[in-house]
């Protein structure tokens, strides 16, 4: 059965302020719950329909009634958990990262983290005013990727200043990804606002701007999804990488 306050922290955690200073964020759904259990993550408490589908501690059993009034989706899961927040890990400058300038909306993130996930990338960087990666919305559009990508949220212009990396950008204008010679297994792609793409401080930082070319004749449309370009972006990037390798 839920208590008053439980109710009152798990509604609280919608909010990133809150978030930090419980320095917890919710889980919904079975396969994502799991993912998190068995990842480095802490559970602080699950909240179930049915109990037996988890075989940990802190577990709470709850009604259908109960879960919809906790729960953050329009179409609730039988299965709902609060995570603590882990302490800030260092970026692996070894591997390819990818740079995230004030990224606005939670599916994006999510996607992106997803993605990062599928091409290997185990390092996000963030600019400060990007969206947080422990909002409902991007935990639920990451399907349990944000268990395994370490994302950091950091001072992007200043890092890119101080960090001797190979640094590409994507733009409009710029050299085709596909003709592009890369030859890096490290670096840092860096990938801009959804509305308004990398800004003009961080694009003096850039050493190559690549693009992907529009394969039709017509102006439209103007640009593609973010998260779209960035899986085109390291498709291409990994197609080039094992070439090097075989």
């Amino acid at each position: 059965m839920l208590s008053k306050n439980e109710i009152k922290l798990i509604k609280s955690l919608k909010y990133k302020k809150q978030r930090y200073l419980n320095k917890m964020f919710v889980v919904e759904g079975k396969k994502s719950i799991y993912e998190f259990i068995n990842s480095k993550f802490v559970l602080h408490k699950l909240f179930s329909i049915d109990i037996s589908e988890f075989s940990v501690n802190n577990v709470v059993r709850l009604s259908k009634s109960e879960l919809e009034k906790i729960s953050f989706l329009s179409n609730p899961n039988d299965h709902l958990a609060i995570f603590k927040i882990p302490n800030e890990k260092p970026v692996n400058k070894n591997n390819l990262l990818v740079g995230l300038e004030s990224i606005n909306d939670p599916g994006n993130l999510g996607t992106i983290i997803r993605t990062c996930e599928w091409f290997g990338v185990e390092d996000i960087v963030c600019s400060l005013d990007s969206v947080d990666c422990y909002n409902p919305k991007v935990v639920q559009s990451a399907m349990g990727s944000l268990s395994r990508v370490n994302i950091t949220y950091l001072d992007l212009e200043n890092f890119l200043n101080s960090e001797s990396l190979n640094r590409f950008g994507t733009f409009i204008n710029g050299e085709s990804v596909y003709e592009n010679k890369i030859s890096t297994d490290n670096g840092i792609v860096v990938f801009g606002n959804e509305a308004n793409g990398i800004s003009s401080n961080l694009r003096s930082l850039i050493d190559v701007e690549l693009t992907i070319p529009r394969f039709n004749n017509k102006s439209y449309p103007e640009s593609l999804n973010l998260s779209n370009s960035l899986g085109i972006i390291l498709s291409e990037f990994s197609r080039k990488s094992n070439e090097k390798k075989n």
